[in-house]
């Protein structure tokens, strides 16, 4: 077959799906946005960076912005089309930019299926779950809503559509959800183990080993959709209990999900104002993102991972922790509970009870009785149901192959 990904930060979702399909022996072809600078492993075209929207309608702002890009994609897309001849067999394409929208005008016989990694909801989710940081109103809803149609077109408009798990498939309302696929991303085993011989060095010089007591928190942004505010809350109670612990906080000061402070401030100046005198700088280190291989060394020796969400798309971070054989704190939320079954394979604790978390930190760092027999389940659980070579790859290549107008 003839495939096209097409994706603004390619390879996105797709690092392994992509080549995967093109060693079968398929015409692998990527479209992506012109600044896109990650390696690709398969060739790429590019289409331009879309126009800067100006808009005084708020509701119609997000469709305004995702259409856009459909647009510089779907340009692109002609271009491929008419200038070089290209017509897809197949689609693969991230429906939350807007960029699958116009493609079926281009390509109406091509089989378009899309990565649905979320549908927005009002009520049930991340809307209105944490009334401190983000009081749910009318306002909210409305603003949800809107941010939903380019979702909902893009599921509409696809043939098929793929999610990693099982809640976030079910985000999406039961007339769109027939058309989509679990199968996760898949996480390479062999790679993302247990190392007794791991270590990292801190930015203070300082060098950590499996068997000190670290605790690890991992976020692509340091913000309150991944509880970054519920844990840096608990750690005064426990750098307290446990004085030879150090704390290593991964992320950056940005802001993925959510809404940054109003004063223009990062989530973490807000929570070092609220509490910074309590933590020992010593001990509480702020690391930034770290090459992959520094962070994959932190899974494997930490002694304690805590891992919050609200109810949100699940992290990577959580289920490379669990491969790497670490004892995982993780909130008590409906996406988490699809990988994490307290006392058979992590302890779980409600997201806002800090207490809880912080009782369920320390007993962690104390030495649970059962540390090693959660972290041999974790990763099990890895093993068995997320395994990217056994188990997911196969099936992802599968769901593509199965589109092959041949068969």
């Amino acid at each position: 077959m003839k495939i096209l990904f097409v994706h603004q930060n390619f390879p996105g979702q797709f690092p392994h799906l992509a080549p995967a399909l093109a060693d079968r022996g398929h015409e692998v072809l990527a479209l992506t946005d012109a600044n896109n600078q990650r390696p690709s492993p398969v060739r790429t075209v590019r289409y331009k960076e879309p126009n800067r929207i100006q808009t005084d309608g708020v509701l119609g702002r997000a469709y305004s912005v995702n259409a856009e890009r459909g647009l510089m994609a779907a340009r692109g897309a002609r271009a491929l089309r008419d200038d070089h001849g290209f017509t897809p067999d197949v689609i693969i394409g991230h429906s939350g930019w807007g960029e699958t929208l116009f493609l079926k005008e281009i390509w109406p016989e091509a089989k378009l299926l899309i990565y649905a990694e979320l549908m927005y909801r009002t009520t049930g989710a991340d809307v209105g779950f944490d009334a401190e940081m983000s009081p749910e109103n009318l306002e909210a809803r409305l603003m949800t809503v809107a941010r939903s149609a380019h979702l909902i077109q893009g599921i509409v408009q696809a043939d098929a559509a793929i999610a990693p798990t099982q809640y976030q498939a079910d985000s999406f309302p039961p007339e769109l959800r027939r058309k989509i696929s679990v199968i996760h991303d898949g996480i390479n085993t062999q790679r993302v183990r247990p190392n007794p011989d791991a270590r990292l060095i801190l930015p203070n010089g300082r060098e950590l080993r499996v068997g000190d007591e670290v605790l690890s928190f991992v976020s692509r942004s340091l913000e309150p959709y991944r509880g970054f505010h519920v844990f840096m809350r608990a750690l005064p109670d426990v750098l307290a209990r446990r004085p030879d612990a150090q704390v290593v906080l991964v992320g950056g000061d940005g802001v993925s999900y959510g809404k940054s402070p109003e004063d223009g401030r990062s989530w973490k100046d807000v929570m070092l104002e609220e509490i910074g005198g309590r933590l020992d700088p010593e001990r509480v280190h702020f690391v930034g993102r770290l090459p992959y291989g520094q962070y994959l060394s932190l899974m494997q020796l930490a002694r304690v991972h805590c891992y919050l969400t609200y109810p949100f798309v699940l992290s990577w971070s959580l289920t490379e922790a669990m491969s790497a054989g670490a004892y995982i704190v993780a909130s008590d939320t409906e996406p988490v509970r699809e990988v994490i079954r307290d006392g058979e394979n992590g302890r779980l604790v409600p997201f806002f009870d800090q207490a809880a978390l912080s009782a369920a930190m320390i007993r962690g760092l104390e030495g649970d009785p059962e540390a090693e027999r959660l972290k041999r389940a974790a990763r099990q659980t890895i093993c068995d149901g997320y395994d990217l070579h056994l188990r997911c790859l196969p099936r992802q290549i599968e769901w593509v192959e199965g589109f092959d107008p041949a068969r």
